[in-house]
């Protein structure tokens, strides 16, 4: 059952700020416990990057979870407790029976969705159900301030108005995908209370090359291994890979753009290589093998499509009409390496308008990692992208969003009868 019963009856009020999915499971989990509960969201909606995620169609939580795939500055043990905290079955659980979310598996990309499809279903019934455990909910509420009043927290709006509370949970997010509301507020917000903070950057984002060597095969896409290295940090992924105007953008590039993108600000270069397809040296030797006039192009285009064929060949430097037969061994073994060990050329990143997440934030040290309570502050809660953790492309971050915030919502409201 997902309601606590380890709190009993409450009095007192628990401020939820940032109605994002973090910020909805904290106001969810903190009502739940019995704590009066308000849940201010500057938007006048709430809940936009659960809307646009997945398409569209919102992929929930991951099929599996490999804990070692999160990324983090700080300690992985304390990671691993937040994680497991609210183990994925128990989320799942939750979903189904709790919020009535229906979830279905996409197989080939390893994701939980809704069975509707649809991300709106997911975030209406997420705020349904923070209303129906008796959160209030304001919306159009911009935070400018939060400070340590004398019996609790005063929160300072930009109307105006200021709210006192015993506790507060911060679950306003990072930096990423600004349009739907996120400007940092609430790391800041930490910084100011005198909290660690790790360097943030733009993390699962796509990257650019300008000029752009491949741009004319924008739309192009297929399966690709890459990894990217930046002197001893490194990063590897198996999955979709999409050319775009101005770069490179799809899972496995989002999943190793974190090196490429903590180099580039550090003023390196990673080196990010791409194996094109799953063939090796030794079966690339046999494709390559003369047959008849066949030109190398045509032998590359038997295995990745005929555009990328084309275009890998007159990157080399090596004419598209060139029989298989006329290819000097020193060429053969360049289209071998570029094919198997190819470098892809890069020199930019979209940033943070385009990035799932953001790296960086909230040193995991700073908070109780049962309870997600500040160290330095008590009463103060922080979770969700605020803190320094992030997972790949595929729910995890949903995850750790819906992780975080039922813990911090939990702990505030506990913190009350305390």
């Amino acid at each position: 059952m997902y309601r606590s019963d380890h709190v009993a009856a409450i009095r007192g009020q628990v401020v939820v700020i940032g109605g994002g999915a973090a910020g909805i499971m904290a106001a969810i989990s903190a009502a739940s416990a019995g704590a009066s509960t308000t849940l201010l969201e500057r938007t006048r909606d709430g809940g936009r990057k659960i809307l646009i995620s997945g398409g569209g169609r919102c992929n929930i939580l991951p099929v599996r979870l490999d804990e070692s795939r999160f990324i983090t500055e700080s300690s992985r043990p304390v990671l691993r407790r937040m994680v497991r905290s609210w183990p994925l079955h128990e989320q799942v659980a939750f979903f189904e029976r709790e919020a009535g979310i229906p979830l279905v598996e996409e197989s080939e990309s390893g994701k939980l969705f809704p069975a509707s499809q649809r991300a709106k279903d997911v975030r209406d019934r997420l705020f349904a159900l923070a209303r129906e455990r008796g959160t209030l909910l304001r919306t159009d509420a911009l935070v400018v301030g939060v400070d340590r009043a004398e019996a609790g927290w005063r929160i300072s709006l930009a109307d105006g108005d200021i709210i006192e509370a015993d506790a507060v949970v911060i679950a306003t997010g990072g930096l990423s995908v600004p349009n739907t509301g996120s400007d940092g507020m609430g790391l800041r917000f930490a910084a100011a209370l005198g909290h660690t903070m790790r360097p943030t950057y733009a993390a699962l984002t796509p990257l650019t090359a300008k000029p752009a060597p491949f741009g004319k095969l924008a739309g192009v896409s297929l399966p690709v291994t890459l990894s990217a290295r930046a002197g001893t940090e490194r990063a590897s992924a198996t999955g979709g890979f999409l050319f775009t105007h101005g770069g490179y953008s799809g899972p496995a590039i989002l999943d190793v753009s974190h090196v490429a993108v903590r180099s580039r600000v550090s003023g390196g270069a990673a080196n990010v290589v791409v194996r094109w397809t799953p063939l090796g040296d030794e079966e690339w030797e046999l494709a390559l093998r003369p047959r008849g006039a066949r030109t190398v192009a045509a032998a590359i285009a038997a295995h990745l499509p005929e555009r990328l064929a084309s275009a890998l060949v007159e990157y080399l430097g090596i004419e598209r009409s060139r029989p298989l037969a006329n290819l000097t061994r020193p060429e053969r073994l360049r289209v071998i390496e570029m094919l198997v060990r190819g470098t892809l050329p890069w020199n930019g990143d979209e940033g943070y308008k385009k990035a799932e997440v953001t790296g960086g934030g909230v040193d995991l040290s700073e908070v109780d990692p049962r309870t997600l309570e500040s160290r330095r502050h008590p009463g103060l809660f922080l979770c969700g992208e605020m803190l320094d953790a992030f997972g790949p492309i595929g729910g995890y971050n949903f995850l750790w969003a819906w992780a975080t915030g039922r813990a911090a919502g939990l702990g505030a409201a506990a913190s009350l009868s305390s």
